[in-house]
């Protein structure tokens, strides 16, 4: 295994698409995921695990079924497992996200369009 520096904004201009996380790193069973947002995600839950959302660059707001949170540059939210979440971004936002390995990224809403099984490296 090789010990490398991750520069944060070459990765995420390495990539255009939206709501498609790519792995970074992994460390302790949890993967380091990059991903940029626009527009609305999924109503969606995780049974088993918790999340963090970073954000590195724009904002963004979390909807809860009770409240809205908006996170900009430097934010980041733990989202508790069990608690039903939609991320939404009026413009592009890059966010860097902290979760285990098992994490499916539309969680209970499996059926989703926005499902990804397979994350891709970069």
């Amino acid at each position: 295994m090789s010990i490398e520096k991750i520069n944060l904004q070459q990765r995420f201009d390495s990539f255009t698409d939206y709501w498609n996380p790519r792995v970074a790193g992994k460390l302790n069973g949890q993967l380091v995921k990059l991903v940029k947002f626009k527009g609305e995600f999924v109503w969606h839950k995780h049974d088993n695990e918790d999340e963090m959302f970073t954000v590195i660059n724009g904002s963004f707001n979390m909807e809860l079924r009770d409240k809205i949170i908006t996170l900009g540059k430097g934010d980041f939210i733990i989202i508790p497992k069990g608690t039903e979440h939609r991320p939404v971004a009026e413009q592009e936002v890059e966010v860097m996200l902290f979760e285990p390995d098992s994490t499916l990224n539309t969680g209970d809403a499996e059926t989703s369009p926005l499902t990804m099984y397979e994350l891709k490296d970069i």
